[in-house]
């Protein structure tokens, strides 16, 4: 039998994705953010919608930028991702505060991050929905990946300091149809 569940843990049960480090620059200055509510809204072209909050030192830089860097962390990565969003990068420079290195994007200026084992450059496309609800949607436009990470193990958020590692991959049989269904 079902009981009610608290609505300001609702988050919890919808966890969308890894999180991922998004990567902005402001005044020539690059910062990081973990990020964890976002969704992929289209295949092609690859669209991304994120939240960030206006409370963020990286809010500002996406807003005035229009572009910035997904990076997508690995397990490994875990206690640095945690310690990135536990201090504002108004006080901390998180690259060498952490030990991350910057690397160079070809199509924004927003840095990659060597250590994470995807990038995906990105520029806004559509902002209607940033002044209401903080809410960007990105396009993809250049996509990295280390191809010595074989199978990445990545962290999920759950609320509340609690994590979720990625792990074991199902191997289901599907019909040649879109992932929307018929």
């Amino acid at each position: 039998m079902k009981k009610t569940f608290p609505l300001s843990k609702v988050y919890r049960l919808l966890e969308p994705g890894p999180v991922v480090l998004l990567t902005t620059t402001r005044a020539g200055r690059p910062n990081v953010m973990p990020l964890s509510w976002h969704l992929m809204m289209e295949f092609m072209p690859p669209l991304v919608g994120c939240v960030v909050s206006n409370h963020n030192y990286s809010f500002a830089s996406l807003r005035a930028s229009r572009e910035c860097v997904i990076n997508i962390p690995t397990v490994e990565l875990a206690k640095i991702v945690v310690a990135c969003g536990n201090v504002s990068g108004r006080l901390v420079d998180k690259f060498n505060d952490f030990g991350l290195t910057p690397q160079s994007a070809t199509r924004v200026k927003a840095p990659l991050i060597a250590e994470c084992f995807a990038s995906l450059e990105c520029k806004v496309v559509d902002m209607k929905l940033v002044t209401k609800y903080n809410f960007f949607v990105l396009e993809v436009v250049r996509a990295w990946i280390d191809p010595a990470k074989r199978k990445p193990r990545t962290i999920h958020h759950q609320g509340e300091g609690e994590f979720m590692v990625a792990g074991r991959t199902l191997h289901l049989p599907s019909p040649k149809t879109s992932l929307g269904g018929k």
